[in-house]
């Protein structure tokens, strides 16, 4: 099977550069699957679950991703995430506390910028959380 590389890349750090079968993750319009030589495309990408089927193994890698911009050419995909997490370094309990801050932060917000800024947050642990609970039930 042909494969393509593969880069995953935060602010912070390259979390994963590869070669992979299929990579699979939330496009803004919808869930977005991509295996190689799929047509050039630039898109903004949701917070949620990157998989990437490996080249030549069996198991997937797992990325959760806090939004970002996703580049596609035939043979590379480039995800630039505004934060990115490997999977296995996901924790679930953090991320149900931070929900639970960016609640109470919507509730006594003083400004809409405020309420708007906790509301994001709270969006994104919530796709973390969901992410997570996906990964599991995967293994």
């Amino acid at each position: 099977m042909s494969t393509m590389k593969v880069d995953v890349v935060s602010a912070e750090a390259s979390i994963f550069e590869g070669e992979a079968e299929f990579v699979a993750l939330p496009g803004e319009a919808g869930e977005l699957g991509i295996y190689p030589s799929h047509t050039p495309l630039i898109t903004r990408i949701r917070p949620g679950a990157v998989r990437i089927k490996l080249a030549g193994k069996d198991e997937e890698e797992f990325v959760f991703v806090a939004g970002g911009i996703l580049e596609i050419q035939p043979k590379h995909v480039t995800v630039l995430a505004d934060t990115a997490i490997r999977g296995k370094d996901l924790d679930e309990a953090k991320a149900g506390e931070a929900q639970k801050r960016a609640q109470e932060a919507m509730a006594n917000a003083k400004s809409e910028i405020d309420f708007a800024k906790a509301q994001s947050e709270f969006a994104i642990m919530a796709a973390q959380i969901a992410a997570i609970q996906k990964l599991r039930k995967g293994r």
